[in-house]
Formats: C-alpha cells, structure tokens, sequence
C-alpha cells in the first residue's frame, strides 16, 4: 500500500479548509493509499488532528515545539524533513497558500525531487495521474504527470471539494518529538493587515472593489454587503495603489488568486492583470456604471448603474431574504 503525507495549515488554532481539500486530493491520486495527516504547531493540536481524521485521513502526526509557534521554512522544514525520513512517503500534499508556496520548494530541494504547484484538478487517465494546473495567468493549462520520484503537489484552495467530514471515524494520532534546533529566523511579533472575518484566499464569496469605489470610506459599503453574505473583501490593484484599502486585499496577478463560488466585482474595469487572480470563480457578477467596462466579458452577470447605488439596494433585498429564510 502506498502512503502520501498531507500537510495541514492551521491559522490562529483553527485548520484551514485546504487542508480537508489536500486529504481529498491525497485520495484522487491513489484512493487505496494510507493517508498520513500531519500537524505543526506549539500546543493543543489535538482537535486538529482529530478533524483530519473525520475528514479522511487515516492517522495523523503531531509535532509540538516551542518554535513552531509562529511559520518560519527552517522550523517548519526540519519537522517536515523529519518526519518524510521517518515515514517514507509516496507522495505529498500541501495547500498551495503562502505558507505552502514558502515552504515546499525548500523541501522538495532538499529531497532533491520535482513539485507540482498550484494544482486545480486531478484526473485519472489509463492509469496514470495527470495533475492539471493554470499557467499564462489562467490563459492556459497543462497537464503534469509524475513518472519518477515521490509524488509532490500543492492545491490550489477551493478548486477540489473536501469529503464530507465523518465524525464517526477513528484514527491513530500520535506525537512527535523532534529536535529543532539552529533557528535563525525568530518571529517576535505577527501584525496582520488584512481585514477581520472571512480568509480572502478561501472564501466561498468575494466582494471586490476596484477604482471606481472612489474612497476608503466607499469600501465601508462593500464590507456592509460582505458582512451579510458571508464574503471576504477584496481589492483591484487601483484601489490599493489609491490608498482606498491594503495591499493584502489586492487580487490579481501580483496579488491574491481566488477561486470563489461567487465573485462580485465592485468598480472594477477589468484589466487583465486583475483577471489573472479571479477569472476562474464559478460566478462572477459585474457592477460598473460604463457599459463598455472589460469586466463585463466575463461577467457571468452584469449591473450597468452607480454601485453608490446598487450596493444599498442588494443589501437591503439580501437582509429581506435572509430574514425570510430564517423566520
């Protein structure tokens, strides 16, 4: 029986959904393979590991050490390095986040094998794995198939669905001393600039803003929309450069990429570069008062009008729906 590690990414103590994706990924490749969780951290992993194994994985590692509190490639390298010497995988998956971009290179350089990045879709074909990934800025595709080595991917997040999470099941969870050592990275302090609420990268629902949301305060409107959908906030390369919001809102082809399952573009015109980061979302909704806005050619639906406008209106009808959802 072959084995593949899956790397799982916690934030602020909570795992993140591409860590159930990685499991489901592990198991489209070779759906017989042991699947071995693994997770990094300083303290109080166990409910972690535990989700891995309701959500597929068979048993589960877990490395607790005081320098795995805060990411850093060197701890974070030597407990992963450890632990592939140990178990001897088959394969490896990660999310492909910045975490898992930072550190999977590094890793795959020194087990001196290739790596797959960025994978959207995985699909059997005459026996072999083919791993599908975006390249030209989502202009294109190509197809990787692994025929020498360990098999070493990074997904892309909300691209392959997780299983649905089984509580009933068991799984062997144990711990891992490692020695780590030799740090020179100390993270004293981690300041986080991007908006409370929802993880950008994995959001279901998107509000962007682009130039055409004139202000900061103009972004207030798109967070009101977002509060009531569930949404996470995102920016066009304008409205950051403008000073509207942070760069860590920025999506587009020097910023975030996003796969949502709706997309609402807000003031956005649609320049290519922007289209790198977003053109993939399974439902994309246009609002922009020039008719001959580029954002309209692949808006799946469009609204021509003043989104000082239409933003207030959407809200008030989806707080309607939702409160007759729920009486």
């Amino acid at each position: 029986m072959s084995k593949i590690l899956v790397i799982a990414e916690g934030k602020d103590g909570v795992l993140r959904n591409v860590s159930f994706e990685a499991i489901a990924a592990a198991k489209q490749i070779d759906h017989d393979a042991e699947i071995v969780g693994v997770v990094l951290g300083k303290e109080q992993l166990e409910e972690q590991a535990e989700q891995l194994v309701h959500y597929g994985a068979d048993r589960v590692i877990v490395v607790q050490h005081e320098e795995l509190k805060a990411y850093t490639s060197e701890g974070y390298g030597q407990a992963v390095l450890s632990i592939i010497s140990e178990e001897a995988p088959d394969g490896i998956v990660m999310g492909h986040t910045s975490i898992g971009k930072d550190l999977t290179p590094k890793i795959a350089t020194k087990l001196d094998t290739g790596l797959v990045s960025d994978v959207i879709e995985i699909q059997q074909n005459e026996g072999r794995t083919e791993f599908i990934r975006p390249i030209y800025s989502g202009k294109a595709f190509e197809r990787k198939i692994i025929t020498d080595g360990i098999t070493f991917v990074t997904i892309r997040p909300n691209n392959i669905a997780a299983l649905e999470p089984d509580t009933s099941r068991n799984g062997e969870i144990t711990t891992k001393d490692i020695d780590i050592k030799n740090i020179r990275t100390i993270v004293k302090e981690v300041v986080r600039k991007a908006s409370e609420g929802v993880d950008l990268s994995e959001a279901k629902v998107v509000i962007a803003g682009g130039r055409g949301v004139k202000s900061a305060d103009g972004f207030n409107e798109l967070y009101e929309l977002a509060d009531v959908l569930g949404a996470a906030v995102g920016a066009s390369r304008g409205a950051c450069d403008a000073g509207y919001c942070d760069y860590s809102l920025q999506i587009g082809q020097t910023g975030k990429v996003v796969t949502p399952d709706l997309y609402i573009a807000v003031g956005i015109s649609g320049a290519i570069q922007h289209l790198a980061g977003m053109s993939h979302s399974k439902v994309i909704v246009a609002i922009n008062k020039d008719p001959d806005a580029n954002i309209f050619a692949i808006a799946d639906y469009g609204i021509i009008g003043d989104l000082f406008e239409v933003i207030p209106l959407l809200v008030e009808e989806f707080k309607a729906l939702k409160s007759t959802v729920n009486a």
